[in-house]
């Protein structure tokens, strides 16, 4: 048996590894056009910041060690120029000699992955305008970083990999703008986490242009000049582009095999593709959304390792482990914040047309009693019966750990009330009795059993002069910064007070985080009080998202002029 796989990064070293294990006897080809092998694509922005000071170590395994682990005849630098589904071949070229040649299967990979957008604006093919996918993209950003200390750095894209590139950038000594054409960095989770990220970015002298599309590029003397759609323009000594990728379907497309509505190669369950004796794995393939039911690619490591295992599985095998899909479980380190997405965030969930609500929660990342303890933020949505359907976190110490709970939770198809019911390892140096997983799925339930009646941070326009907006902090507190129209009675003198609560009124009550919002509301329900509401996430949330939604606000307004 001859098994030939196209690519041989996370998805195709996968696939080939596997194989080897499964059938010891077959012949195993990979062919990868790049220098090199099963590297850690993730962690090429921390080469460039000097995180990772080693270049070795980005290397998971380099050619030559790969085919003397597992027998493996790895073809770098060489090229799959097409596919022969009658024959059973494939033509490749090798892009050192020259040479051309054909190579049979039995059965064929394809793990050729994504290619970074590189849209046609004026002066794209620059000097100093990189794209970050590969090792040698990296040596190059590397090199060129050296060389402009002191400089400025550009990033066109708020995204993960912009984000960290941001960082990176930063540590080594450039001077960083990011310029964003949405009105949010990492348009994979909600605006309120989004907004929490953003001044957390500023405060650490990062520039952001938001709602701001690049026109082009020009040379000048001492560099690059980044053209704005508004008019505007930012002066760069180096310019990354970060602003997404799309799958690598052409040998696919041009051999027959069928693609799907999100343009990706479309498989089954088993990774197969159109043709029975082709399978595909990683960035390039299309399958269903397991929440949305929605066709989708995932661009991540952790779900292509999966599927090269599954698919190795089921090539040996005959088809017996199918894959499930992703939930697009993703995280990323924001200088010293962490902030990590899983499953299907508000915005998409209305897009889709899917009822969920939204429940947004702040609590301790260990006790409060034990030193360093610090706020996290996790905001979940749930479908109206308590099906979790998406989370995303926001915090320090412990988010990660947060984030995989809450994608367990998810991946099982289980609902809130197992995230009341979730054990966890507690002391004081790591949680609280209460976890703050666990306070998430207490405000869930309470939401469901309408114990709990929740407004949102933009939903104030929709409360009218003759309603009661009601803080509960401490005088101190509503002092020092505080809602318009708000009036202040302190949860601990409310049921002192409540003659000062009109009972014909509807009520929005706030606090710092929710809490005592919820308390709030607890004892205005019980005595008597027919609409009470409470402000989810509270006000310091309410607080973030205003202001970032005003900064937006602003550029645009400038831009316009």
């Amino acid at each position: 048996m001859k098994y030939v796989i196209v690519g041989a990064v996370a998805g195709g070293a996968s696939t080939a590894a596997r194989l080897r294990r499964l059938d010891e006897q077959a012949e195993i080809v990979i062919f990868e056009k790049g220098a090199y092998i099963s590297y850690a694509n993730c962690g090429l922005p921390y080469y460039i910041g000097d995180v990772i000071k080693e270049r070795d170590r980005l290397f998971v395994q380099t050619a030559a060690s790969f085919n003397s682990r597992f027998n493996i005849d790895v073809r770098v630098k060489t090229e799959v120029t097409a596919i022969d589904k009658e024959r059973k071949t494939v033509k490749a070229i090798d892009l050192v000699s020259g040479r051309e040649y054909e190579e049979q299967y039995d059965k064929l990979v394809l793990s050729p992955g994504a290619e970074p957008l590189r849209p046609p604006l004026p002066g794209i093919g620059l000097e100093g305008i990189f794209t970050l996918r590969n090792v040698t993209d990296t040596d190059y950003i590397k090199s060129y970083v050296l060389k402009k200390k002191g400089g400025k750095a550009v990033i066109i894209g708020g995204g993960f990999i912009g984000l960290e590139m941001a960082e990176n950038l930063l540590s080594a000594g450039l001077d960083v703008t990011i310029v964003e054409m949405g009105n949010q960095v990492l348009a994979p989770v909600d605006f309120p986490i989004a907004a929490m990220v953003q001044q957390h970015i500023r405060s650490k002298g990062v520039k952001l242009r938001l709602s701001t599309a690049v026109a082009g590029f020009e040379q000048e003397a001492n560099g690059l000049k980044v053209l704005l759609d508004n008019g505007d323009s930012i002066e760069a000594s180096i310019v990354i582009l970060s602003i997404g990728v799309r799958p690598d379907t052409r040998l696919a497309v041009a051999a027959g095999l069928e693609t799907g509505s999100a343009k990706g190669i479309l498989v089954n369950e088993y990774l197969q593709t159109s043709d029975p004796d082709i399978y595909a794995v990683g960035d390039a393939i299309e399958y269903t959304n397991p929440i949305t039911h929605q066709s989708m690619i995932t661009y991540l490591a952790g779900p292509a390792n999966k599927q090269g295992r599954i698919c190795a599985n089921n090539i040996v095998l005959g088809n017996v482990q199918q894959y499930n899909g992703s939930i697009n479980t993703a995280i990323v380190k924001v200088f010293d914040m962490t902030v990590g997405t899983t499953g299907v965030a508000a915005k998409h969930l209305e897009r889709a047309g899917i009822k969920h609500v939204v429940s947004t929660t702040s609590s301790g990342s260990h006790a409060g009693y034990y030193p360093g303890s610090q706020s996290m933020t996790i905001q979940i949505t749930f479908s109206p019966e308590g099906k979790l359907l998406g989370a995303q976190v926001a915090g320090y110490e412990g988010a990660d750990k947060r984030l995989d709970v809450l994608a367990s939770i998810i991946k099982i198809n289980a609902t809130v009330h197992d995230l009341v019911e979730f054990e966890h390892a507690y002391a004081p140096p790591y949680s609280s009795a209460k976890d703050p997983v666990n306070m998430a799925g207490f405000t869930a339930e309470n939401i469901l059993e309408k114990r709990l009646s929740v407004f949102y941070w933009n939903e104030f326009p929709k409360i009218g002069a003759e309603e009661m907006l009601l803080d509960v902090r401490s005088p101190e507190e509503f002092a020092a910064g505080s809602i318009a129209e708000a009036t202040n009675i302190p949860i601990d003198e409310l049921r002192n007070r409540l003659a000062e609560i009109p009972k014909e009124k509807n009520i929005y009550i706030y606090c710092e985080a929710g809490l005592r919002g919820y308390l709030a509301q607890r004892i205005l329900k019980q005595n008597g009080y027919s609409h009470v509401l409470n402000l989810s996430g509270g006000y310091r949330l309410w607080k973030q998202c205003m202001d970032e939604a005003s900064v937006s606000t602003k550029q645009l307004k400038t831009e316009t002029v």
